[in-house]
């Protein structure tokens, strides 16, 4: 029941999306306008890692790509509740879980669906990475994405207007940036600012990720990064249940 109850909420939300071609697309478009404008000023400069700079770059733009997108998926449960429509849902017998992991998985599907746009705008441009260093990349966004939507919709449960939502989200989104290298890698900063962003987990995505892009499977980053985006997953996904059924959703 947990499955069919999980597909017909995604299917309900996949739709929904599939309607908005235009904001599928305008989702991209911040981490394409730091592709096209950014990657080109880092080609040749040491970056402090293996690979080219492309291959530093486009890691950390995937990642970027579904930390913001999927902090900012709780505005939909805040125009939900105003619509009435989370309180349809609760006369239903539908797992609140699953009210929770159709709409995870929903967003999940459409920013994976924006990465591989970014990637193959990369590989026009100059990226070279082994093609499961690239799968696993899509897979880091799938969990990083279904973590932080889980959070972004338990948080969105407790507020009332978008108005408080949007700068509790702000207050979270750019420390992570500047602190988890997502622009660049932290080693070339001071080493004081390197220890910081280690207490980051989704420093610990981005690490993993470069080395995938390398074709390096077997390092303590990669091993780190899977634990860390697993157990993040895991906590986040718990911690946005136990809110959907506190709260009557």
């Amino acid at each position: 029941m947990l499955l069919h109850d999980t597909a017909i909420v995604y299917g309900r939300y996949l739709r929904q999306s599939l309607r908005s071609r235009f904001a599928l697309l305008f989702g991209v478009l911040m981490p394409l306008l730091y592709l096209v404008f950014f990657g080109p000023l880092l080609t040749g400069l040491p970056l402090g890692g293996r690979g080219s700079s492309w291959q530093v770059l486009v890691p950390g733009l995937l990642l970027q790509l579904g930390l913001f997108g999927a902090l900012f998926a709780g505005f939909m449960i805040i125009l939900e509740n105003g619509q009435g429509v989370v309180e349809r849902m609760r006369v239903t017998p539908v797992s609140r879980l699953a009210l929770l992991l159709g709409r995870v998985l929903r967003e999940a599907t459409v920013f994976v669906f924006q990465a591989v746009l970014l990637v193959l705008a990369a590989l026009a441009m100059g990226l070279r990475a082994p093609l499961a260093g690239i799968l696993i990349g899509f897979g880091f966004v799938a969990l990083l994405t279904v973590s932080l939507a889980s959070l972004s919709y338990a948080l969105a449960m407790k507020v009332r207007t978008p108005q408080e939502f949007g700068p509790l989200v702000n207050a979270v989104s750019m420390p992570s940036m500047l602190l988890s290298g997502l622009m660049l890698p932290m080693t070339l900063g001071p080493a004081w600012l390197d220890v910081l962003s280690h207490f980051m987990p989704f420093r610990y995505l981005v690490d993993a990720m470069r080395d995938a892009y390398v074709g390096a499977y077997t390092t303590d980053h990669m091993l780190y990064g899977v634990l860390v985006a697993v157990g993040f997953a895991v906590v986040a996904v718990t911690v946005g249940t136990r809110v959907f059924r506190t709260a009557g959703a």
